[in-house]
């Protein structure tokens, strides 16, 4: 008898727990963008010397900020904050100054890209990605997320965290397709991650939903094969390029 009472109070306890988690269908989140700079030199460095030469003169990593305002139909990710440049390096973050309107319901999105002199308008339908949802959790910006694993453009691997809690199936920059909102992401081609710093849930500006209308329109194919043109004899530089614009 005292099993089953045992058992009867874990459930009841459990389904308390259950109705008690909140569920939001609006937000703005604060993305806090690190790009791992000494890492993504050395890979792009086309002579090993002259990286070990420099490297002590090169930041271990950059910081950039990016707000993500979404309800359960479109979001908008767009730069945020900012922050100081630092004069030591003439790198600077690939793809920071995107902004990306997503339709979760057309399944497309309007992506402001400006690269080098010419700024790009691209509107076509969603990335695919190829979702593996796995065990592990994470706790990010107080909301308990589950892992999860995906490959994009074959060989493109994207690590996620994402939340059920927010009901949004969106991600930093066009990164999206899982059930609920990710809050933390890494791509290790991109030398790059994405955590949430911060999530606000009520009062939320849905009113800044709204595509960017400037810039030369086009969709994904026809900005690639542009990209590529100019930048065919860049190396891995240029490679590196084309993968962030295309996110």
């Amino acid at each position: 008898m005292k099993k089953y009472f045992l058992l009867f109070v874990f459930c009841f306890l459990l389904l308390l727990v259950k109705a008690q988690t909140q569920f939001y269908s609006t937000v703005k989140i604060e993305f806090e963008k690190t790009t791992a700079l000494q890492a993504l030199y050395k890979e792009i460095a086309d002579d090993a010397s002259w990286f070990e030469n420099v490297k002590d003169q090169i930041p271990k990593t950059s910081i950039s900020y990016f707000d993500f305002i979404a309800d359960s139909t479109h979001s908008v990710y767009k730069p945020g904050r900012e922050v100081a440049t630092n004069t030591r390096t003439w790198f600077r973050p690939m793809a920071n100054e995107n902004r990306v309107y997503t339709d979760y319901q057309k399944n497309t999105s309007i992506s402001q890209k400006p690269i080098y002199e010419e700024t790009f308008l691209v509107e076509d339908s969603l990335l695919k990605i190829k979702w593996k949802i796995t065990a592990d959790t994470r706790n990010i910006a107080g909301f308990e997320c589950r892992k999860a694993v995906g490959i994009l453009f074959d060989t493109v691997a994207v690590f996620a965290f994402y939340t059920d809690e927010l009901m949004i199936s969106g991600g930093p920059e066009g990164i999206q397709g899982l059930p609920g909102m990710i809050l933390g992401m890494g791509i290790p081609r991109l030398h790059a991650t994405w955590f949430a710093t911060k999530v606000q849930v009520v009062n939320v500006p849905t009113g800044q939903i709204q595509p960017a209308i400037k810039g030369k329109k086009t969709n994904r194919k026809t900005m690639l094969e542009a990209i590529f043109k100019a930048m065919k004899d860049w190396d891995t530089y240029g490679k590196k390029m084309l993968l962030a614009t295309q996110i």
